[in-house]
C-alpha cells in the first residue's frame, strides 16, 4: 500500500518598504491578494501603516506593520531582528521571499541652490539606503525569491523637469543597481527588477497633488492614456512581478507611466 506524504505548504512572505500610503500600500495590499504574507514599513505615518494591516487582514490576508527609517542604515541590523522575530512569531519561518524597496522621498531643488545637506539626504534615503537594506536583508532571503526597486521615469530624457537633477540621478543609480542585483543574486534563482512610474497621485512631495488639484488636469494631458497614474497602476505590477507571473523576468526596469510624454 503506497502512502503519499502530503507537503506542507509554506505561505510566501514580502517585506514591502513605505507602506503606510501610496505605491507601497497598494502594492502591499495585492502581493497579499495573491496569497503571500506581508511585512510591512513605515516611517511617520504609523496610522496609515496600521490601516493597510487592517485592509490586508480583512480580505483575509496576514500583515506585520514595522517602524524603518531607509535614511538611517545604523538602524538596520535592528529591523533585520524585527524581520526575523515577525518571520518566526506570524508565519514560522525563518526566511522571507520577496523584497519591495518602495521607501523614499521626494526633494526638489535647482543645481545652483542645492546644498550638500540636501544632496547627501537624499543619497542616503533614495540609494544609500535601499542599497545596504537589500544587504543587511539578504541573509534573511528565500532562494527562488524576487527584488523590486521603486525607481522614476524622471531618469527618461523626455520627463527631465528643472529641479530634479539630484532626485532622477539617485533614481538612475538605483536603475543600474537593480541590474548589477540581478546578476550578482542570480547565483540564488533571486530575480531583481525595477519599476519607474510616472506622476501618480501619492502622498509625493508633501501631497502636492491633494494640496494643488488644479495641477492635475493640464498634467494629465500629458499621459497618452489621458490621466495621471493612481497607486495602484504601480502597485499591481510590482505584485506581477515578484509572482509568478514574472518568473522570466529578470534586471528589467519597466516604465509604468502611461505613456506620459509620450
Amino acid at each position: 500500500m503506497l502512502h503519499r506524504v502530503r507537503r506542507r505548504h509554506i505561505m510566501k512572505v514580502a517585506v514591502v518598504t513605505g507602506a503606510s500610503s501610496g505605491i507601497g500600500r497598494s502594492a502591499a495590499i495585492q502581493i497579499a491578494e495573491r496569497g503571500a504574507g506581508v511585512i510591512l514599513t513605515y516611517s511617520s505615518n504609523q496610522q496609515g501603516a496600521q490601516d493597510a494591516v487592517t485592509e490586508i487582514e480583512k480580505r483575509g490576508g496576514t500583515a506585520v506593520a514595522l517602524p524603518l527609517d531607509i535614511g538611517d542604515t545604523a538602524g538596520f541590523p535592528a529591523f533585520r531582528d524585527a524581520v526575523a522575530d515577525a518571520l518566526r512569531t506570524t508565519w514560522q519561518r525563518d526566511t522571507f521571499d520577496h523584497l519591495v524597496n518602495n521607501a523614499g522621498f521626494a526633494g526638489n531643488s535647482m543645481i545652483e541652490e542645492t546644498t550638500e545637506e540636501f544632496f547627501d539626504r537624499l543619497t542616503r534615503g533614495l540609494f544609500k539606503g535601499p542599497f545596504f537594506l537589500t544587504r543587511t536583508l539578504l541573509p534573511l532571503m528565500a532562494d527562488g525569491g524576487a527584488i523590486v526597486n521603486t525607481t522614476s521615469n524622471s531618469t527618461r530624457p523626455a520627463v527631465t523637469a528643472p529641479g530634479y537633477s539630484v532626485y532622477a540621478s539617485l533614481k538612475g543609480a538605483l536603475t543600474v543597481l537593480t541590474r548589477y542585483m540581478a546578476k550578482e543574486f542570480s547565483a540564488r534563482g533571486i530575480r531583481v527588477n525595477s519599476v519607474a512610474p510616472g506622476a501618480t497621485r501619492t502622498r509625493f512631495a508633501d501631497d502636492a497633488f491633494e494640496r494643488h488639484p488644479e495641477i492635475i488636469p493640464d498634467l494629465a494631458r500629458t499621459f497618452a492614456l489621458g490621466r495621471i497614474g493612481e497607486p495602484d497602476d504601480i502597485g499591481m505590477v510590482i505584485a506581477t512581478l515578484v509572482g509568478e507571473e514574472g518568473r522570466w523576468i529578470t534586471a528589467q526596469d519597466i516604465e509604468v507611466s502611461g505613456g506620459q510624454n509620450l
